[in-house]
């Protein structure tokens, strides 16, 4: 198990000399603050599912990243649309299987469809990867009510069963890979969770980091980076914010002005 705060230089750094293509199915509660995480950090992101465009662009992305959430403004048939694109031209995809376990089963059931398709990439809070793996359901809404401690088991066994890299988001965010490695990321700040949609956004600044990362040996330590860049932005943007609301905005405002250091 690794326990530190992996460099998120290098990937900041593929990310802004790159700028992939990145697009993404999620829902419009998310999608500003997605767009413009992924634009701070230099990537080319695209969100919806216009006509002709999951099938499209789930084929032409870097990366891919799909929240169930979607389906509020999106079809079951869009997100498979592009997840099968995806598939069939080997870009890496993202699921984040939002509210999975709160007691919806007909949307519960479209999630496990998505996860049968093998995301590179499954992330979420504790409740949401308990529920993808087959544990009891504990969500309220979209809200976690389990522990990180209660999830990481389960998470293990549903990295394995998928061949997945599992992201748990918590006070502490814990990346597990198929084979049983552990990646624990400290920092952050508890203000992101009291801006709607930054869990959303991780998921697409994931997809941009798997664009720019080609060798799938490799994902686990991209995939740490991110979390940890998102980290390192929530701090920076904690210091001058006097909420929620100027903590959202500094927060993107940081992740533009990093310079892809690992203590910038």
């Amino acid at each position: 198990m690794q326990h530190d705060s992996p460099d998120c230089g290098p990937i900041l750094r593929r990310i802004r000399s790159q700028a992939p293509f990145v697009y993404g199915l999620t829902n419009y509660v998310a999608a500003t603050l997605s767009a413009n995480v992924l634009l701070a950090a230099g990537a080319a992101p695209a969100i919806g599912a216009a006509p002709g465009w999951p099938a499209a662009f789930g084929a032409h992305a870097g990366g891919l990243w799909v929240n169930a959430a979607g389906l509020i403004n999106a079809t079951a048939h869009d997100m498979l649309a592009a997840i099968d694109a995806a598939n069939a031209s080997e870009v890496p995809w993202v699921l984040d299987p939002v509210a999975m376990g709160a007691g919806v089963a007909e949307y519960d059931d479209i999630i496990r469809r998505m996860a049968a398709r093998r995301p590179a990439v499954i992330r979420g809070n504790a409740s949401e990867i308990m529920a993808l793996a087959g544990g009891a359901a504990t969500a309220r809404g979209v809200e976690t009510t389990a522990s990180i401690a209660q999830a990481v088991p389960l998470g293990q066994v549903l990295a394995h069963r998928l061949g997945a890299i599992v992201a748990i988001s918590g006070p502490e965010d814990h990346v597990l890979s198929p084979d049983g490695a552990q990646v624990i990321i400290s920092g952050g700040h508890a203000w992101l969770t009291t801006v709607t949609g930054a869990g959303c956004a991780l998921g697409g600044l994931i997809a941009a980091g798997l664009a720019v990362t080609p060798t799938p040996g490799e994902r686990l330590t991209a995939v740490a980076a991110v979390h940890a860049l998102y980290a390192r932005a929530a701090e920076k943007a904690a210091g001058p914010a006097r909420g929620p609301g100027s903590f959202a905005t500094g927060f993107v405002d940081a992740l533009a002005q990093l310079q892809g250091l690992a203590h910038d």
